[in-house]
């Protein structure tokens, strides 16, 4: 990657068979989307796909012959950055840090949040779907320049 350049990747999680017009606004101008599962309906990844290349895992609630041909979880290269993506946490089977992973994008919780560990840029960007109890509709942002990566959390609705 030549040096200055920098991609913005938008990040989406637990749609549930809803994108907003106002996700789709927000993640417009985005290099890259990852959508951390959770998705819902076909249509959401194909919407997503007009504004940018999507990298798509398969959530709990996904279901059926669609959702069978999405994996548990990807591996997505920007530049000279490596990001990996899985739908829960809990299952992350690797060690990101070992493995070359600059973050970790997940969904699952519905609950927006970003910590760094061992090196490694944890973030979960959040419902963007139904919403549910009295969480956020949220979706976030990862702004990648080289080897180093800032994350953005954003709220779509309050």
């Amino acid at each position: 990657m030549p040096p200055g350049v920098r991609y913005r990747v938008g990040l989406i999680a637990d749609t549930h068979g809803l994108l907003r017009s106002e996700a789709v606004e927000a993640l417009r101008g985005s290099d890259f989307v990852i959508h951390a599962g959770d998705i819902g309906d076909p249509a959401i990844l194909e919407q997503l796909s007009e504004i940018a290349p999507v990298t798509a895992v398969r959530g709990n609630n996904d279901k059926g012959p669609w959702a069978a041909r999405l994996p548990r979880t990807d591996l997505l290269q920007v530049g000279a950055t490596f990001i990996y993506v899985i739908h829960d946490l809990a299952e992350l089977d690797l060690d990101p840090a070992a493995a070359g992973c600059s973050a970790v994008v997940s969904g699952h919780s519905h609950r927006p949040a970003q910590e760094s560990r061992d090196g490694v840029l944890f973030i979960n960007p959040g419902s963007a779907g139904p919403r549910r109890f009295a969480l956020p509709v949220s979706l976030g942002y990862l702004q990648v320049s080289g080897e180093r990566v800032r994350a953005d959390l954003v709220e779509l609705l309050t």
